[in-house]
């Protein structure tokens, strides 16, 4: 007998009802997914090498936390495919420089750097057709240049001066990307002549340059906003979803100045109450600047301090004038740290967390210990350990090299912080 109709309809009308359900609440968990990520979902969908940038994890360093009571927590930037915070910056100043018309595919991105974000800019720049040219002090650790020309970079290694000397670092690698632009003006100009010549019937011998000639394009790290934007639009967002947006502060040392500046902009948008700082090396003005609003001491005025006034072995850290990143930020106080403290610090991470950091990531630690002192137990911290050891075999994490600038570790725990 056939079954009757209205069972039928019952049934069909359950199961349209519980698929309904079903959609809905599916829908209802997305769209709650999605509000949970509409921060880092702005930014823009990326492929291949440079689509890794970014996201990283966000770890509870234990040791710090179980010796202060907080919960202080490192964002993971060594674990960027080119292996440092400086892959965000790289690829939002190539991206910016593409989309704006100052680079084109097949052109050279110039750079003056201690390392980092050469490394960054030579690690992507390819995945854009473009070529890398870098020039680095030569006091650098000698990997981050074997790294450089690994990576297929031009190495130019100069000696340290100041900033205003023409040929410091980063004012040749400005340099070097007008010239880059001008060889290829005049390749173009050859080309035409070429042409009009051939048009004429007259043969004539004019040098073409070999390979592509796209012209160069200075990405300027230290002044290009790009830098801030790259962690105002990433690395701070990041941090907030991360910890639920449940942090009080935020510390960090400061070079070029863009992470301190768009990671602390940032969080405070999002909640004013959430403390940034910086931690300052030997040699460098920030700490002055962030907590006297002057540069230099009476003792550090300009006309008695050294050529090269940079007194540390933490590379990529401290700097002696402001810039337009580093203006940007809005902090609420700043710290010092030394050499021997980083050194200590890198050295206790590595045998009570395993993990192998650089001299600036070591430095932000002091820091976060810092902040940890000032604010007290019951407080959550973040801060970023911005490379490996991996790049300081040479200097850093070289026993020798420590010996003969007196610092050596020798600390079993954390008494090593604020040694007189």
């Amino acid at each position: 007998m056939a079954p009757s109709p209205k069972p039928i309809a019952i049934i069909a009308a359950v199961s349209v009802a519980l698929c309904s359900l079903y959609v809905l609440t599916i829908k209802r968990r997305a769209a709650t997914h999605s509000k949970g990520k509409t921060l880092t979902e702005k930014k823009p969908k990326r492929n291949g090498i440079v689509g890794a940038v970014g996201n990283t994890p966000l770890i509870r360093i234990n040791s710090l936390s179980d010796a202060t009571g907080c919960e202080i927590f490192g964002k993971t930037e060594f674990l960027n495919p080119g292996g440092s915070v400086k892959d965000r910056v790289a690829v939002k100043i190539i991206e910016e420089a593409l989309e704006s018309g100052q680079l084109s595919r097949g052109g050279v991105v110039t750079e003056g750097s201690a390392g980092s974000t050469a490394i960054s800019l030579a690690t992507v720049a390819p995945a854009y057709g473009c070529k890398c040219h870098v020039v680095i002090p030569d006091d650098a650790a000698i990997e981050k240049s074997q790294i450089l020309e690994a990576l297929g970079a031009t190495v130019e290694r100069v000696r340290p001066v100041s900033i205003t000397h023409k040929d410091h670092y980063v004012n040749i690698a400005r340099r070097r990307a007008s010239e880059a632009n001008k060889l290829a003006l005049k390749h173009i100009n050859q080309m035409d002549a070429k042409v009009v010549d051939c048009a004429n019937g007259i043969e004539t011998q004019h040098a073409v340059f070999s390979g592509e000639h796209k012209g160069g394009f200075f990405a300027d790290q230290f002044e290009n906003l790009a830098n801030y934007r790259a962690h105002y639009e990433g690395t701070g967002p990041e941090i907030w979803e991360q910890t639920g947006g449940q942090l009080h502060a935020f510390i960090a040392a400061a070079g070029t100045g863009g992470t301190v500046a768009g990671v602390s902009r940032f969080l405070k948008e999002k909640d004013p109450r959430i403390k940034c700082f910086i931690v300052d090396p030997p040699g460098s003005g920030l700490f002055n600047k962030v907590t006297r609003g002057v540069m230099y001491t009476r003792e550090e005025a300009e006309g008695k301090r050294l050529k090269n006034p940079f007194d540390t072995i933490t590379e990529g850290i401290g700097i002696n004038r402001l810039t337009e990143n580093f203006k940007m930020a809005q902090l609420d106080g700043a710290f010092r740290g030394t050499d021997i403290e980083a050194v200590e610090m890198s050295r206790f991470l590595l045998k009570n967390d395993g993990l192998f950091v650089g001299s600036s990531s070591a430095m932000n630690c002091v820091g976060a210990m810092r902040v940890a002192k000032l604010l007290g137990p019951g407080h959550t911290i973040v801060t970023i350990l911005c490379d490996s050891g991996m790049r300081h075999l040479s200097k850093f994490c070289n026993p020798e090299y420590l010996s003969q600038h007196g610092l050596t570790p020798t600390a079993k725990a954390l008494e090593f912080l604020d040694r007189k």
